[in-house]
């Protein structure tokens, strides 16, 4: 099954460094029954590309819990083939469980904003809470960073877009 790991792109570098990623709370995002059934005409590229999106929210939710001035404001989510994710059905139309790690080779691709969309994250990432609880300014400014469109990178090409990025990967 193909899932989308909501994350930050520390956590991409410390994923990478490790070999492996975790899912934040145990949850992914992927094609679910649920899913499938609020867009019966949708093809199978177009519910995978709803659910890369559901992920993203995802990513704005990690950044906005991250501390320090030098925090990167950029949404990271990788996809990865795996067994044994589970519906979750209290959550998002698209959540998943994935109880265990998912490792590098796994790993299909990774999907980032261009550097243009900083400043459209950086304020999305600060409204997500707002925007979820139907808050409509909030929802705005969460929509004005998801008009950018993440970006498809290779999992060979990571460690040169983190070093390009000024993001460390060594302990």
């Amino acid at each position: 099954m193909r899932i989308y790991l909501s994350s930050t792109l520390a956590d991409l570098a410390a994923g990478l460094q490790a070999g492996a990623f975790a899912a934040a709370g145990d949850t992914a995002f992927a094609v679910t029954p649920a899913l499938r059934a609020d867009y019966e005409v949708a093809d199978e590229e177009e519910l995978e590309y709803l659910a890369m999106l559901d992920a993203a929210r995802g990513s704005l939710r990690l950044i906005g819990r991250q501390e320090g001035d030098d925090r990167k404001t950029l949404r990271v989510v990788l996809a990865a083939d795996v067994d044994g994710a589970v519906p979750r059905e209290d959550l998002d139309r698209a959540a998943v469980t994935l109880a265990y790690p998912v490792a590098w080779k796994q790993v299909a691709s990774v999907h980032v904003d261009g550097a243009d969309a900083t400043e459209a994250v950086a304020a999305a990432a600060a409204v997500i809470d707002a925007a979820d609880i139907g808050d409509d300014d909030a929802e705005f400014v969460l929509g004005s960073a998801e008009d950018f469109e993440l970006a498809w990178y290779a999992p060979g090409e990571i460690s040169y877009l983190l070093g390009e990025l000024g993001v460390t990967t060594e302990s």
